[in-house]
């Protein structure tokens, strides 16, 4: 190998040497980055100056039943719920009362123009009659009996036959007060005078001027509910059963007056769960004062049996904050905590009651509303 030769592959060598030591890793250059861990400040945890501007108010122990609060609706009894029938069928020529009225028992409701009325008045004047007929047959088989014309089996006969003329005629004066006929002195009209068979409100109306009546036959022309006691059906989740029992007491509050409050007792739970919404029927009987309207909306509250230990806080100290309830607790160092909890009711002297959240004798800022000012400019 001549000398040129040899500087050739030496520098063959080099070059190959180089390559290989680049294609070699660096472990160090191709390491993640050292994870940076950064503190994110609480949101919730205030720190003010001079804390002791912000007057601290202990939670006092308040003794609460379990309440469940549902919706329902008010009903009419439908015990107390009485259809108003005609017995007569024809044609409506007058209608005194309509749908929402109150009306006193006796009270004319409608007239019907029906061809019964003529009827049975035709058969009463037939059954009177025949009875003045067979009573003029009486006298004369008496007289003939007395003077022993005819044997005592006719005079017999004769009695019996005025006997069945007599019931005739009360039959036939019945079928005319049933139909509504006032009195049998004076010759049938054709007119049924229909009347309230009870005092009450009219709650359904089927009827309108010159309407057909079928007597006995659906629909009735008027319902009349009786109002002085109505239900008041709420529904209740099957998770909530447990807490309401037939017997006990609610509180109910009428939308249209959330400012009274009155009382109604559990008749009824249904025994069948609508299967869309799973909740049960529970039934409320009670006293209407008056202003009850089948239809409106109530809430009613069930109170359980049993006791709970809850806190109680000055009003004030409760701050309602984007549809939830906060109170701030001090944790030292002049810091506060916004603490979140579930008010409750509102309690005599300006407390409120708080279901969850803190406990008591524990400490929160006694005005809320000023503080959350102070720490938000």
């Amino acid at each position: 190998m001549n000398r040129k030769s040899l500087v050739l592959l030496v520098l063959s060598l080099s070059v190959s040497g180089a390559g290989c030591n680049e294609d070699k890793s660096n472990p160090q250059a191709e390491a993640p980055p050292p994870l940076k861990v950064e503190q994110v400040q609480d949101r919730n945890v205030f720190q003010v100056d001079r804390p002791e501007r912000f007057q601290l108010v202990q939670a006092v122990e308040h003794i609460a039943s379990p309440q469940l609060k549902v919706t329902g609706t008010v009903n009419p009894d439908i015990s107390r719920a009485v259809p108003v029938i005609s017995l007569a069928s024809g044609r409506i020529v007058a209608i005194d009362a309509r749908l929402g009225d109150t009306v006193k028992k006796g009270q004319l409701l409608l007239k019907v123009q029906s061809a019964d009325i003529s009827g049975a008045f035709s058969d009463y004047q037939k059954a009177v009659a025949d009875e003045q007929l067979v009573h003029t047959q009486l006298d004369r088989a008496k007289l003939l009996y007395d003077r022993g014309a005819i044997s005592q089996n006719d005079l017999q006969i004769a009695q019996n036959t005025e006997d069945k003329a007599k019931v005739d005629v009360a039959n036939a004066a019945e079928k005319l007060r049933v139909l509504g006929h006032p009195t049998v002195d004076r010759p049938a009209t054709g007119i049924v005078e229909i009347r309230a068979p009870i005092s009450g409100v009219i709650t359904d109306q089927q009827v309108t001027n010159a309407a057909g009546v079928q007597g006995l036959a659906s629909p009735n022309p008027f319902t009349i509910s009786d109002l002085s006691n109505v239900w008041v059906l709420c529904d209740v989740y099957e998770n909530d059963l447990a807490d309401v029992r037939v017997g006990e007491k609610a509180d109910i509050r009428l939308n249209a007056y959330p400012e009274q409050v009155f009382t109604g007792t559990i008749s009824n739970i249904g025994p069948i769960l609508d299967p869309n919404i799973r909740t049960a029927k529970v039934r409320l009987e009670m006293h209407n004062p008056g202003m009850m309207r089948p239809g409106m909306f109530v809430t009613a509250t069930f109170h359980s049996r049993k006791s709970e230990r809850r806190a109680a806080v000055p009003a004030a100290a409760v701050l309602h904050l984007h549809d939830r309830d906060w109170v701030y607790v001090p944790i030292g160092n002049s810091k506060f905590r916004r603490t979140e909890v579930v008010g409750g009711d509102i309690l005599p002297g300006g407390m409120q009651e708080v279901v969850s959240g803190i406990a008591p004798g524990q400490q929160v800022v006694a005005n809320a509303l000023q503080f959350q000012s102070t720490v938000g400019q």
